[in-house]
């Protein structure tokens, strides 16, 4: 019989440390959005872990309660603008300096879901890049769980004024609905226009 793996819990730091993590590399439209999270130890919150690894009801639950029981958190994004002006990896960090220099002081350490370390954020303050980190700490998956949340609330606003690509269903991601939908309709202005197949169409 094999023997039953038992996840390891988050783990929680003491002290003024900031979780940083982005959602929405991926997708054919909208902002990348990242959000800092400093939590408070004394106020553990139950079921953080990896936004992927969580339902989206159960992110929608755990959202709230992460911003009333933190320390200090916040949101940032880059626009699609930005993502085609300066490309997705610089986009991505340009969102997480917006989202720490947004929590209103400087935290103490930063931890980055992800193996490269903004070097934005390591002028603030120490910082550490942390592979998997989202699964690891306690902090990133907080943040991990507030730019997921954040992004998809943006994705079913765009999906109002664009009804069209069923930004609601995909959340801008190169789903087979949403490439059919680029090649009936052509691009909105919520599209990145140098991703493929985007730029391949705005070309046309």
């Amino acid at each position: 019989m094999a023997e039953k793996v038992v996840k390891a819990p988050l783990v929680w730091l003491a002290g003024r440390i900031a979780g940083v993590d982005e959602a929405g590399r991926g997708p054919l439209a909208g902002p990348v959005v990242a959000a800092a999270v400093i939590l408070d130890p004394s106020r553990p919150i139950v079921g953080l872990n990896d936004s992927k690894k969580l339902s989206e009801k159960r992110r929608d639950a755990l959202a709230p309660e992460i911003r009333e029981k933190a320390l200090a958190w916040a949101v940032a994004e880059a626009s699609a603008e930005e993502i085609d002006r300066i490309n997705i990896l610089q986009a991505t960090f340009l969102a997480m300096t917006r989202a720490v220099v947004g929590l209103g002081a400087t935290p103490e350490k930063i931890l980055v879901d992800g193996n490269k370390v903004p070097r934005s954020l390591a002028e603030l303050c120490p910082a550490e890049a942390v592979v998997k980190g989202d699964g690891t700490y306690a902090c990133i998956a907080a943040a991990s769980i507030l730019a997921k949340t954040h992004r998809d609330a943006l994705m079913k606003a765009l999906d109002r004024d664009y009804p069209a690509y069923g930004f609601a269903q995909h959340m801008g991601y190169p789903t087979a609905a949403h490439l059919d939908a680029l090649q009936a309709h052509g691009p909105c202005v919520a599209h990145r226009r140098s991703f493929s197949p985007v730029a391949q169409l705005s070309l046309l």
